[in-house]
């Protein structure tokens, strides 16, 4: 199959195809922090290209996709932008088996998502996008149209101060879980939903598989934000032992600043790769 092929794929598909080829649920993040790429790469013209070429090259066959976090490239200005715009150019020529999940939580009013659509697929060529509910349908609708893409959504987020909103009760139920239920919706018509559902909430992880059976979920939090991996697998998996996305990004990708941190990232990546098959083939 030839990458313009692979490329008109659907996210889902590409996806399932990945998880097969490499029997793997790990999400490796490509977020970039310049305190701790290992000196040895600062004297190079593009230290963050090469940082994230080093990953890629050590890990792609341990992970079903990489998902740059945008805010850590845009906070870098131009070149910022660039080396994101080189490492996506790098994925989609030399693996263009794997998904690229641009993590940005856009959603606006309609013109304006109109041109956060273009943004993350047209510009940067990401084959799936998080997003923000907040707005409702038609903020979503111009990445939604985008048949082919993975339009994820955010459901329960990982972070300590999720429960702020996202436990408000709703008719006697908390809104996470409104959510959940207008994104399978959503599904029904548009076949291109996922939702984000954060490892540090195994329970409520448990309560949207119930209302998503076979939909795939983006679970963050594993590793510095102490996510609950076995947690998460054994209320998160579908019954044919998939449908998790499991992302982790500083435990793997800066597992060393030496010059040896692209195996120590390869290291990690496949022990979590281990631990999550040890639990999926039980």
């Amino acid at each position: 199959m030839t990458p313009e092929e692979k490329d008109n794929m659907s996210f889902v598909q590409k996806l399932e195809n990945i998880i097969k080829k490499n029997n793997t649920l790990l999400c490796v993040g490509l977020d970039p922090d310049s305190n701790k790429i290992p000196k040895n790469l600062m004297s190079l013209k593009d230290p963050l290209f090469e940082f994230n070429k080093a990953i890629i090259d050590a890990t792609h066959n341990l992970v079903c996709a990489y998902k740059p976090q945008i805010a850590g490239y845009s906070a870098l200005g131009i070149q910022g932008l660039k080396s994101l715009l080189k490492t996506v150019s790098y994925l989609k020529k030399y693996h263009p088996d794997i998904p690229i999940i641009l993590d940005a939580k856009r959603a606006d009013i309609g013109k304006t998502s109109e041109k956060y659509a273009e943004e993350a697929f047209d510009i940067i060529g990401a084959d799936a996008v998080t997003l923000n509910p907040y707005f409702g349908l038609d903020a979503l609708e111009p990445f939604l149209r985008r048949k082919e893409k993975g339009i994820i959504i955010l459901c329960r987020t990982s972070n300590p101060s999720a429960s702020d909103f996202q436990d408000l009760k709703v008719n006697g139920e908390p809104l996470y879980l409104v959510v959940a239920k207008k994104i399978v919706e959503w599904n029904k018509k548009y076949h291109n939903c996922l939702m984000v559902v954060g490892a540090t909430w195994p329970k409520q992880l448990k309560e949207v598989r119930k209302i998503a059976p076979e939909m795939f979920l983006l679970v963050p939090g594993i590793g510095s934000q102490g996510g609950d991996l076995q947690g998460t697998l054994q209320n998160g998996l579908t019954k044919n032992r998939s449908g998790l996305i499991i992302h982790t990004s500083s435990a793997i990708i800066y597992a060393s600043s030496e010059k040896n941190f692209a195996q120590k990232a390869k290291d990690a990546a496949m022990t979590f790769k281990d631990q999550i098959n040890k639990e999926r083939d039980l």
